[in-house]
């Protein structure tokens, strides 16, 4: 957290736009900050249940979700990027727009690429797939992928992330899967 504070605090004007053309033409919708904010439960919820459940599955999913948010951590150190798609909302004073406002003034838009908003919602969805606990569990993970899905498309139709963020979230999540959950790490050959 102190170094993604730092980065907040030092990346503020000179950074690469990573938008592309599809999101000037996303719309903005406010709504969409009642599935960005759950992300603060559903990421939790699961890692917690990991850790209830099983030890080496709670290790797995950490070790998913620590890698991905440390790589973000560098790329951002070495890369600065973010964001040009904020919209003035002033106009609007629903609940739902002034939890955007209020989300606007405490996280800026830089430190944008790769979301991890989108990563840690496919890590805790894979790790929820994978986890032996869910196997007959099915409505369960048809909620979470739904909730999951919801939070990825809150994060471009609240202008909190490009399109490009999104897929350098997938790209992450494709390449750290086989490192966490493929190679035999510690398991001793017979």
């Amino acid at each position: 957290m102190p170094w993604f504070m730092w980065l907040e605090k030092t990346v503020t004007t000179d950074f690469h736009l990573v938008s592309m053309p599809i999101d000037y033409k996303i719309p903005f919708c406010e709504y969409f900050i009642i599935p960005y904010f759950m992300w603060f439960l559903f990421v939790p919820a699961i890692v917690g249940y990991e850790f209830f459940y099983s030890k080496k599955e709670y290790y797995q999913c950490c070790a998913y979700l620590f890698s991905g948010m440390t790589i973000f951590l560098i790329i951002c150190t070495i890369w600065h990027n973010g964001l040009d798609l904020r919209q003035d909302i002033s106009y609007n004073n629903n609940l739902c727009a002034k939890l955007v406002k209020m989300l606007y003034k405490t996280d800026t838009s830089t430190n944008v690429f790769p979301s991890l908003h989108v990563f840690n919602t496919l890590g805790c969805l894979v790790a929820l797939y994978r986890s032996k606990g869910m196997k007959d569990k099915t409505w369960i993970k048809v909620i979470a992928t739904i909730i999951g899905i919801l939070i990825i498309l809150s994060t471009m139709f609240l202008k909190q992330h490009s399109v490009w963020d999104v897929i350098g979230a997938f790209a992450l999540a494709a390449i750290l899967y086989p490192i966490v959950y493929v190679i035999p790490w510690g398991r001793k050959k017979q």
